[in-house]
């Protein structure tokens, strides 16, 4: 990939005291969206980033949704180039004989069709990379280790590779330090979601089975005993592996994970047979239980974006999407508050509101995306009252436009309740083991 390398942050002061406007901590895809559209309306921005790109991150699952957010930061044509074509999702389900498929085309909103499967190392240089373009002074391998407010802005103290101390003065922090949770941690309030508990194993695999033709990039979601397993093929012929499951089940490893992994993987026949013969072509990764938000998303001199806020169950790929929104969502408010300070509480009033919507929605499903109930709706969608067009369009991201699906999505909940209902006995059996599961964990269920 030719992208311009980041520009160091030795740029002339800005007059008195302070060195940047705006200083964002993190340089993933919520940090480098809110940086490139600050710095392109003129801002002066300090962008930090602790580790150097490219890196490996997780997530590589794109909405169709992040189209929009891509095209008005000029860089779409570059995802277009090294991402692989989502037309949809499949789903797979030990309890069904048949597989369940939706396609965003036929969402309510027709000109979504599509979004990308990506290397996150290369999504995440590209954004960082155009927000330097744009006039942001990038900087690589500096790690925020503190952030002092005071009555006319921040001072934040950091640490570069090397070790040498970096201390600058800025009128606005922009906290986008992904699951570090620079500010929440300082400020303590990070919180663990009650609701929801999962841990997560994952790596890359060479020579798995795919889809032919246009579905070849679609992801697949596999339930199995303990959670559910994700499949995402990427351009380049590997395929990303996860599995989300019960923290109980993580906690009974007792062999290198690798093999824990295989073993994981042979629960679920289905995926097993797509990956008979492929190879492992990465370390597996493990993590603890991650769903977690924080009980505040700004103050009078900063701003909390995307997993600095919060962070929910990937299984709709919301990561990316949500980030990347609360960037433009953000640099109104950072606006606002540097050029007309008097409407700066009721920005940070909006745009909390726009924090908490996100997470809200996706959550009522993923608490349920495991329960029988679901699987049915998910494994043979239908329309009435065009529940599952609005159903495509919350998974395609379409949720902070005027799309009408609401009524849609209120109705596909209470089918969800009545059908639900109409099943009492399997509906109890899984939400006691749901219970159970969440108890055995350590987190009090609700």
């Amino acid at each position: 990939m030719s992208l311009p390398p980041a520009t160091p942050a030795t740029a002339t002061p800005l007059p008195g005291a302070f060195d940047c406007e705006v200083l964002v901590v993190g340089g993933g895809p919520a940090g480098s969206t809110i940086a490139a559209l600050l710095a392109e309306r003129g801002r002066s921005v300090l962008l930090v980033e602790k580790t150097h790109h490219p890196r490996f991150h997780i997530g590589e699952s794109l909405l169709p949704a992040n189209a929009v957010l891509f095209d008005r930061l000029g860089v779409r044509e570059e995802v277009e180039r090294f991402g692989m074509a989502k037309y949809g999702a499949e789903f797979v389900s030990p309890d069904h004989d048949c597989e369940g498929m939706i396609e965003f085309a036929e969402a309510w909103d027709k000109s979504m069709p599509y979004a990308w499967q990506v290397r996150r190392s290369e999504l995440d240089e590209l954004l960082f990379r155009n927000a330097a373009k744009k006039g942001a002074r990038a900087l690589e391998g500096c790690r925020v280790r503190k952030v002092e407010f005071d009555a006319e802005g921040a001072t934040v103290e950091a640490e570069l590779d090397d070790g040498a101390k970096r201390s600058w003065r800025t009128r606005f922090l922009v906290d986008a330090s992904g699951r570090d949770t620079l500010l929440a941690n300082q400020f303590r309030c990070k919180e663990k979601n009650p609701k929801h508990n999962s841990s997560a194993l994952y790596g890359h695999f060479s020579g798995a089975r795919r889809a032919e033709g246009r579905l070849e990039g679609n992801i697949t979601i596999f339930w199995f005993d303990h959670g559910w397993f994700w499949q995402i093929p990427l351009a380049d012929g590997v395929t990303s592996i996860g599995a989300v499951c019960w923290p109980y089940y993580l906690k009974s490893r007792t062999k290198p994970l690798p093999e824990f992994f295989r073993d994981t993987i042979a629960l679920c026949p289905a995926l097993a047979e797509r990956l008979a013969g492929a190879e492992l072509v990465s370390d597996v990764h493990a993590t603890g239980n991650y769903s977690y938000s924080s009980r505040i998303s700004s103050g009078e001199r900063y701003l909390l974006l995307g997993d600095a806020y919060a962070f929910i169950d990937p299984v709709f790929s919301s990561g990316v999407y949500l980030a990347m929104q609360s960037g433009f969502a953000g640099a109104d408010v950072v606006e606002t508050t540097l050029d007309r300070p008097r409407k700066a509480a009721a920005a940070r009033r909006r745009f909390d509101r726009v924090m908490r919507h996100g997470p809200r929605v996706f959550s009522w499903f993923i608490f349920r995306v495991s329960s029988p109930t679901m699987r049915d709706f998910f494994m043979s969608p239908q329309n009435p009252l065009r529940v599952k067009e609005a159903l495509i369009s919350l998974l395609a991201g379409d949720i902070f436009g005027k799309t009408p699906i609401w009524r849609s999505i209120f109705a596909l909940k209470a089918l969800y309740y009545l059908v639900s209902l109409g099943h009492l006995g399997r509906s109890l059996a899984f939400w006691r083991r749901r219970r159970f599961n969440i108890r055995d964990a350590g987190v009090p269920a609700s």
